[in-house]
């Protein structure tokens, strides 16, 4: 079975930050009526899933606003303009976690929100760490978690883990470490 596609007629940029564009767009349904589709534009995310010499992985706690509560987190931030993947990974990962990355190796990419955002997130499995001092945004705060590989799963179970761009980084990441 062939699907039809929906056809762009044209892009309107409704809100704009620094993170993201609210876009709607003019389309034309398969069947040729018209429509609308509203979503969140972005450069796209770079996840980070660090894995010590020892074998460990370092994740980041950080309050979530919308949420009202903490967060244990891989690094991860937002591509900004004139920048790439990678080099947002490795700028992340510093002020996140106040650590740099010797190996750095692409586990694979995924969508955050489907149907609400056209966000790519790369997923990065770096090794050969090094304690760096980069300084973060004023509106973020972190403390650094090293924990044993093993120690991830039970977490995600228990919901100490919620944040889902981190489950579906580990289910990208675990085969990978």
């Amino acid at each position: 079975m062939h699907l039809g596609h929906w056809k762009k007629l044209k892009q309107i940029n409704e809100l704009q930050n620094k993170w993201w564009t609210y876009r709607t767009d003019e389309i034309e349904l398969p069947s040729g009526k018209p429509g609308e589709y509203h979503y969140v534009h972005t450069n796209g995310s770079s996840l980070v899933v660090p894995v010590t010499g020892e074998g460990k992985i370092i994740m980041v706690r950080q309050y979530r606003y919308l949420a009202e509560r903490d967060s244990l987190e891989f690094p991860c931030g937002s591509v900004k303009n004139g920048s790439s993947y990678e080099e947002t990974a490795k700028l992340e990962f510093a002020e996140e976690a106040g650590v740099e990355a010797g190996e750095i190796f692409l586990a694979g990419r995924f969508n955050p929100y489907n149907g609400v955002t056209d966000e790519m997130c790369n997923v990065y499995v770096v090794r050969g760490l090094k304690d760096v001092f980069v300084p973060h945004d004023d509106t973020e705060e972190f403390e650094k978690v090293t924990l044993p590989i093993s120690e991830v799963e039970s977490k995600i179970k228990s919901n100490e883990i919620w944040d889902g761009m981190s489950l579906a980084a580990w289910l990208i990441a675990k085969d990978h470490l």
